[in-house]
């Protein structure tokens, strides 16, 4: 689990759940905790703001790993994938085969160097495909390490791909290379 650089009163959002959805989420790892309310779709199962984040982080510390999610209306979250087609590669291939690996936007982590991705889903060294939708523009990016997203772009993938002055990009498929 990471955060956004959003503002005001702790809050989150989410490519899961509703926006409206109340969530307690605690850090297990200090076993803080807090309550938001889902505000918006995001390009990860829950993106906490700064203020939230702030709440149950360890100082200097910028991603929860070991973390549990609760819907505080008892109502289950969709199923991780939440529908992705699955994607399979041929040995020695790097020709991705079948559909998304991932479902929902993906948005980007401020950080430099040549163009990477974190995941919750695939082990650091997975090499992916990222392509935007909406301008068919792609980049392949390396696996670096966990984050709490599908897919989280660094700032140089998603310069690669996004349109000028946006944050998201919804409309994507992210393909599988390893």
């Amino acid at each position: 689990m990471t955060f956004s650089a959003e503002g005001g009163p702790p809050a989150a959002t989410s490519d899961r759940f509703p926006v409206g959805t109340r969530l307690r989420v605690t850090n297990l790892d200090n076993y803080r905790m807090t309550t938001v309310t889902v505000t918006g779709p995001s390009g990860s199962c829950v993106l906490l703001n700064a203020a939230a984040m702030d709440l149950i982080r360890e100082p200097g510390k910028n991603v929860i790993r070991r973390n549990v999610v609760e819907r505080l209306d008892g109502v289950a979250a969709p199923a991780p994938g939440g529908g992705a087609q699955p994607v399979e590669t041929r040995p020695g291939n790097a020709q991705p085969i079948g559909g998304s690996v991932c479902t929902g936007a993906l948005t980007f982590f401020a950080e430099g160097g040549a163009p990477a991705a974190t995941s919750g889903q695939f082990p650091v060294g997975t090499r992916l495909r990222v392509t935007n939708l909406d301008n068919n523009r792609v980049v392949t990016v390396t696996v670096t390490g966990p984050s709490g997203s599908c897919v989280l772009l660094n700032t140089a993938a998603m310069d690669a791909i996004r349109e000028p002055g946006k944050n998201l990009v919804r409309r994507n498929v992210v393909q599988l290379l390893r």
